[in-house]
């Protein structure tokens, strides 16, 4: 359980770079005058965030989908149940 712990973490905080990186690139200019962000910055952050974390998402519930189906058919094989085609 542990190990399933320390890997989500992991996982998390590579995900959290990635978005910090990629977003910070597409939305911050490198040279900037000001130290807080502008309203513009502040909503191309948001906005690239909300689809990051939106496409996150989808990838997450098609990768358990794709292994449930993976899990269904090992279980259906080693059952004996995969029939065979004509």
């Amino acid at each position: 359980m542990k190990l399933v712990q320390d890997l989500e973490i992991e996982m998390m905080t590579d995900m959290y770079a990635r978005l910090t990186n990629a977003c910070h690139k597409k939305c911050v200019p490198p040279k900037y005058r000001e130290p807080d962000l502008q309203k513009g910055e502040s909503v191309c952050i948001d906005r690239c965030v909300a689809k990051y974390l939106d496409v996150h998402e989808k990838i997450g519930k098609k990768l358990t989908e794709i292994s449930m189906r993976d899990q269904d058919f090992q279980q259906r094989v080693g059952a004996g149940g995969l029939a065979t085609p004509s």
